[in-house]
C-alpha cells in the first residue's frame, strides 16, 4: 500500500525558504525549479518548499501542523540545538519546555510554518 513520501511546505519565497531550510538542517536540495524546490529527508521521503502565488499565506494566520525534528541526547541536547538556531536569528514560537514526551520547542520559518524540536520516542 501506498505512504506519504513528501510534505509540501508552502511558501512566500522557494528559494528564500531553500536558504533558510537548508541553513537550519544542513542539507542541500535535490531538485530545483523557481517555484518548487526538493530536498531528500531518508530513503524515498522529501520536504518540497512550494511558492504558489494563489496560496495567501497571510489568509491562514493560525498554524495547525509542524514539521518535527526528533532528536537523540538528552534534553540538554534540545536545549543546545535551541541556542544553536538561537544564534541564528530564527524566530523562536515556544521556549524550551518540559512535556510528557520530553524537552521540546518551537520555531518558525519566515512564512511561520512551525518546526517543533523533540527527544525520540
Amino acid at each position: 500500500m501506498p505512504v506519504p513520501n513528501q510534505f509540501i511546505v508552502y511558501v512566500s519565497d522557494a528559494p528564500a525558504a531553500a536558504r533558510f531550510y537548508g541553513d537550519l538542517f544542513d542539507m542541500r536540495p535535490v531538485f530545483e525549479t523557481p517555484g518548487f524546490i526538493a530536498f531528500d529527508l531518508a530513503s524515498g521521503v522529501q520536504l518540497a518548499l512550494w511558492s504558489r502565488s494563489e496560496v495567501d499565506l497571510a489568509a491562514t494566520a493560525v498554524r495547525t501542523s509542524e514539521l518535527c525534528l526528533a532528536v537523540d541526547g538528552s534534553p540538554a541536547s534540545v536545549d543546545a540545538l535551541y541556542e544553536s538556531w538561537k544564534a541564528k536569528g530564527v524566530r523562536v514560537v515556544a521556549e524550551p519546555t518540559d512535556e510528557r514526551f520530553g524537552r521540546t520547542f518551537v520555531v518558525a520559518d519566515p512564512d511561520g510554518n512551525l518546526i517543533r524540536v523533540a527527544p525520540v520516542d
